[in-house]
């Protein structure tokens, strides 16, 4: 890896290491514009955007922590994703948010929610039922549950949702998504200028602070990498998949050891900016649920076959040597998941290295021995 640092990430780190509470929403909370929080990526952003808020992602904390509160309300049984995203709520670490909203896509993110709910006490609080197919009677429901979402906002903040105030969300997000993909084209190259630990910062500030001002932020971070002479060499090319992760010093460790993680497929990456909202015909609330429910499918949308072949695909245009899959304990689509795409990657001649992990965790001594011999076999294939 190249010790050269990208200038233009420091606005990223500032947001990543001061997140929840960064300068950016206190000074916000402080003019007085609201603050809501969303669970899942089924959650249409751009109607909080419209009605004048900021939306954010509730993370829980990035490196593995203690949850015995959390545990104290969810089994341990759930995943650690959920119970480290209770934990900080416990703490205090989003008493500034107005609204909870989540999306009933798994057992964890529902229980998450109901708790959050009876002893968070934001004062809005709302979970959209979310389909597991893309048919047409499967659109029309999840449209009904997001005209209500957006129903029940407008009430609860006493404002009018305008399909214009619609547009104008739809736009600023639309750029953050076409930025990302910009981003994204540049992994393809044979020694990308960032590496996978680099993106995942700037992929981590894109659900926490004004979409506006992350635009800003990404239109400089694009120019210096224009202009960049970095260039990082690798052992092989890897692609992350699985469970929820917004942890780059997981990928860091694995990057150390010469692996270049080059492209994912995970709820806080590509699942989260690759489609946009397309204005068609339609009208702009109609235009955002059927981006959402066709929006890079999560491990519980049926049939896989849609997430499989995009994730083929994936690794055929990014030049993926290997794919590590890390799959939170207890996260149980991604587990179910897994053997089925394993099988389509490596009849597709690339091979796939399974780990069990927790939610934060920042690649232990285990994890490295494990993917060093990943690396090495991978070395010896391409002989």
């Amino acid at each position: 890896m190249s010790d050269e640092r990208i200038a233009t990430l420091e606005p990223f780190r500032i947001v990543n290491n001061t997140f929840p509470k960064t300068k950016e929403i206190q000074e916000l909370k402080q003019e007085g514009k609201k603050v809501f929080g969303w669970l899942c990526t089924y959650v249409p952003e751009e109607i909080i955007h419209a009605a004048g808020a900021l939306p954010i992602r509730i993370t829980g904390c990035s490196e593995e922590q203690e949850l015995d509160d959390a545990n104290a309300y969810l089994y341990i049984n759930n995943c650690s994703f959920s119970r480290s995203c209770l934990q900080m709520g416990l703490k205090g670490e989003y008493d500034y948010v107005d609204g909870v909203i989540a999306g009933s896509t798994c057992d964890g993110a529902r229980r998450l929610f109901d708790l959050w709910s009876h002893y968070l006490r934001a004062p809005f609080h709302h979970i959209l039922t979310v389909p597991r197919k893309y048919t047409e009677r499967a659109h029309r429901l999840y449209y009904e549950q997001v005209s209500q979402f957006k129903t029940l906002l407008e009430q609860h903040l006493g404002i009018e949702i305008t399909d214009e105030a619609l547009v104008k969300s739809i736009t600023v997000f639309n750029e953050s998504r076409e930025l990302l993909k910009r981003l994204y084209e540049l992994r393809k190259l044979d020694l990308p200028p960032i590496t996978g630990a680099e993106t995942m910062e700037v992929l981590n500030t894109s659900f926490r602070m004004p979409k506006e001002l992350f635009n800003h932020y990404l239109h400089q971070l694009l120019d210096e990498l224009a202009g960049s002479k970095i260039a990082h060499p690798s052992r092989a090319r890897l692609m992350v998949t699985g469970s929820t992760m917004n942890n780059p010093e997981f990928l860091r460790s694995i990057e150390e050891l010469g692996g270049l993680v080059v492209t994912d497929e995970l709820c806080t990456s590509t699942r989260y900016w690759s489609d946009p909202v397309v204005l068609d015909d339609r009208p702009p609330l109609e235009a955002i649920s059927r981006r959402y429910l066709n929006n890079f499918p999560c491990a519980r949308m049926v049939p896989s076959d849609e997430r499989f072949d995009r994730i083929l695909q994936l690794a055929h245009d990014y030049k993926v040597d290997g794919v590590i899959s890390q799959i939170i304990r207890y996260c149980v689509p991604y587990a179910h998941d897994l053997p089925l795409i394993s099988e389509r990657l490596k009849k597709a001649g690339i091979p796939v290295l399974a780990l069990d992990v927790e939610y934060g965790t920042s690649g232990s001594g285990q994890i490295r021995t494990r993917v060093q011999a990943f690396l090495e076999m991978l070395e010896t294939k391409k002989k």
